[in-house]
């Protein structure tokens, strides 16, 4: 296995209209989705835990187009980006945010641990880079079922920090298993900017220390991304290990709804913001003719369409009842 960091897959993997559209499609969701989610917390229609994903959608969204259907996810608090590419169906998803009882975990997980089985998305932990080792333990049950499924992991900068991350790179290459770890680095661990925490200048150059294949991709290019996304699952889907992939992006909002963002730097904010990689992707798809802009407008009034009635299916629906509260907690209970 090459533990070259490759800058970026080159240009033999062809990335098609349809492909890039798809990609738009997805991103354009999770914005929309997230743009509404906020709105609706300004306006106190809903309340309590969110962390937004607006400016990483490109990520999760590249990597779908890639990845299919049985193949599983595993992401962390800041994922509903990642929850919406995986096609956990809007419904459950809002009501699950909500603590409503139609939620994919009855209500009980929440934003923090938000699980959907039946659409891959295996698991959403709280605890920073802690479902990177639970990926390894997914990636090893795909190989000794020989099912050639694919475990796609993403986590933050701030993760790649914590002894679980190299711990979990070091098995997957030994037992060369069928793990995709994406770094979505967005530059900053909660409040602590990348450079004051890190003691390297790309997380990618730490696969080479696993003998693991190795990318560092910008992430806000979708056809870059596709490109890493088609080497690392094809790799993986082939027997050959497990790649990591770091995809430098940039979070538009703070590290939760009602964070100051003191610590970034308005300049900094405003060229990101600036280059919002859904709308340029969106302004480049009409101006190469692949599609116009009324096809684009027609997409996008349906997915707002689809996320309005998720949303007024999560607000009408009912808490979990009380008798709820000690159930699905350890095994099988029986009341």
């Amino acid at each position: 296995m090459t533990t070259q960091i490759t800058a970026e897959p080159d240009g033999e993997i062809g990335v098609g209209a349809e492909v890039l559209l798809e990609i738009f499609t997805t991103a354009a969701k999770i914005k929309q989705y997230d743009d509404t989610y906020r709105a609706s917390m300004s306006a106190g229609k809903v309340s309590g835990m969110y962390y937004s994903a607006r400016g990483q959608e490109l990520i999760p969204s590249a990597i779908n187009a890639v990845i299919g259907a049985d193949d599983y996810v595993l992401t962390m608090y800041r994922g509903v980006h990642d929850q919406i590419a995986k096609g956990v169906p809007l419904p459950t998803l809002t009501a699950e945010f909500f603590g409503k009882a139609s939620g994919s975990c009855k209500g009980k997980g929440g934003p923090m641990h938000l699980t959907d089985v039946s659409s891959g998305l295996i698991v959403t932990t709280g605890v920073v880079g802690s479902q990177i080792p639970i990926a390894v333990g997914v990636g090893l049950s795909a190989q000794m079922r020989g099912t050639g499924q694919v475990a796609v992991v993403s986590f933050g900068d701030g993760a790649a920090n914590i002894g679980a991350f190299h711990e979990a790179l070091n098995l997957a290459s030994l037992w060369n298993l069928p793990v995709v770890f994406v770094c979505q680095n967005n530059l900053y661990s909660e409040y602590t900017p990348f450079a004051d925490g890190t003691s390297i200048d790309q997380i990618a150059k730490r696969g080479a220390s696993y003998s693991m294949r190795s990318i560092h991709v910008d992430g806000n290019d979708a056809e870059a991304m596709y490109r890493a996304a088609r080497v690392a699952v094809d790799a993986a889907r082939a027997g050959e290990g497990p790649t990591l992939i770091e995809a430098v992006t940039y979070r538009f909002n703070g590290h939760m709804i009602g964070d100051s963002m003191e610590y970034m730097p308005k300049e900094e904010l405003a060229a990101a913001i600036e280059a919002d990689p859904v709308l340029r992707l969106r302004a480049s798809l009409i101006a190469s003719g692949q599609v116009s802009e009324a096809e684009i407008v027609e997409i996008e009034q349906r997915l707002q369409a689809e996320i309005d009635e998720a949303f007024e299916f999560a607000i009408a629906a009912p808490f979990p009842d009380v008798a709820e509260l000690t159930t699905d907690v350890y095994g099988t209970e029986n009341r």
